[in-house]
């Protein structure tokens, strides 16, 4: 009787009819949702964000999968609106019911998703999102985001340690920010930097997101006369602000801080000579010193898919860390051997993983341990072609000196020449 069984067995299995072990893809994939910014403003940025989303799950699912099982990406386009976020992600937990939540690109898209997650207990992981559980202290929420414990204050504290190094050093600073979440936080960690250094804020004005012109702006900042100059803006903004300075020829020694969107080549392309001498923060550069294990196999991936795509085909700023972030997840659901959220926010609170961007380490309130930002001067910009921006050669880091590759030019004003 039992070599019957066996024999039957051996002709099913060797038909293909007899799941003799389960296959990943026998099993219900586990889903991971989200929204993504894939039409308006912001579908620049995010559109980059959802391919390296889909790169992490070609490759895990490739390797077999998690848990014996595929993974399986459900996102929606939030249409760059944060007013659409919360009714996605409603959807994502009540009617497709996905095991994991992620969230979309951008403080101001993530943080209308976090009270939805919070009240359906559920862990959720934020993507380029500053100080968003400041207000929750929420334990099962992460960011993927590299200014640290303190993120506020390291978001500008960089730009001004630059900046108090010139002789003479600058006394009074200038803010412009829009009144956004983002832009809000930023502005806090930049007012408590200001103070720290002795600087007189002498311009401090929140703009309406919408504001499409932004020259009576530069106007009134130039009525100022600053030492130096603080923007906090997002993508759009960052176009229309740099354009203004432009044609104004703002005086100042000293412009920069947070213009969000200048890493992306479509910006770098847009704007051209207009970024040189800017001084922004950023998160990651294509420089030796920045080659974590597996990052450079992970950009050659992506540039090979961005064209087919329609987006950025340099990928250096949001999409090694959309690849790493989902990295992080599946280390933990493989080391746990479990969905079980609890297990996992207790898992990735006490260990350190190993990432295409480096080694990362979770605090109490899910941002790094360790801050890791950069921050760059752009510089010899010349016309708007493509080639120039492949590799570093008109972008200097600053500082942190590990990373360093260039000195700052100063002031403002003649760094604009290499025009």
């Amino acid at each position: 009787m039992i070599r019957k069984l066996l024999g039957i067995a051996f002709v099913m299995a060797a038909l293909g009819t007899a799941p003799i072990m389960a296959r990943a893809d026998d099993k219900p994939p586990i889903t991971i949702g989200f929204s993504m910014e894939l039409t308006g403003p912001l579908a620049v940025v995010g559109k980059t964000g959802l391919l390296a989303f889909q790169i992490w799950a070609e490759d895990i699912n490739k390797k077999g999968g998690l848990l014996g099982r595929q993974v399986k990406l459900v996102y929606y386009d939030d249409q760059s609106n944060p007013s659409n976020v919360p009714g996605i992600y409603e959807k994502l937990i009540s009617v497709d019911k996905v095991d994991l939540l992620i969230s979309s690109y951008g403080t101001n898209l993530v943080v209308p998703a976090m009270p939805v997650a919070i009240s359906h207990n559920r862990l959720f992981f934020g993507l380029f999102a500053l100080a968003a559980n400041r207000q929750f202290s929420y334990p099962k929420y992460f960011s993927m985001l590299t200014f640290g414990p303190n993120p506020t204050k390291a978001f500008s504290e960089g730009y001004f340690a630059l900046a108090m190094a010139q002789t003479p050093k600058p006394k009074t600073l200038a803010i412009v920010a829009a009144d956004a979440e983002f832009s809000r936080n930023a502005s806090d960690g930049v007012r408590e930097n200001a103070k720290t250094a002795g600087l007189d804020v002498v311009y401090d004005k929140a703009y309406p997101p919408s504001t499409v012109d932004f020259t009576p702006i530069v106007r009134a900042v130039q009525a100022t006369n600053p030492d130096i100059v603080y923007v906090a803006s997002y993508p759009p903004d960052t176009v229309g602000i740099l354009h203004a300075v432009g044609e104004i020829g703002l005086k100042t020694n000293m412009l920069g801080g947070a213009f969000v969107g200048l890493p992306t080549l479509a910006l770098k392309t847009q704007l051209g000579p207009l970024m040189n001498g800017v001084v922004n923060v950023e998160l990651w550069e294509p420089v030796k010193a920045m080659e974590f294990p597996g990052v450079m196999d992970f950009i050659k991936e992506y540039q090979a898919k961005a064209g087919d795509a329609g987006v950025d085909p340099l990928g250096y700023f949001l999409p090694p860390f959309a690849y790493s972030e989902l990295q992080i997840l599946g280390d933990a659901i493989a080391a746990t051997g479990s969905l079980d959220e609890d297990k996992l926010a207790d898992y990735m609170h006490k260990t350190t993983f190993h990432t295409i961007e480096g080694d990362i380490a979770f605090g109490p309130d899910g941002e790094w341990t360790v801050g890791r930002p950069i921050w760059v001067q752009y510089h010899d910009v010349k016309g708007h072609d493509v080639d120039q921006f492949r590799e570093p050669k008109t972008v200097s880091i600053l500082a942190p000196d590990q990373y360093k590759t260039g000195e700052l030019i100063y002031p403002y004003t003649n760094a604009r020449e290499s025009q």
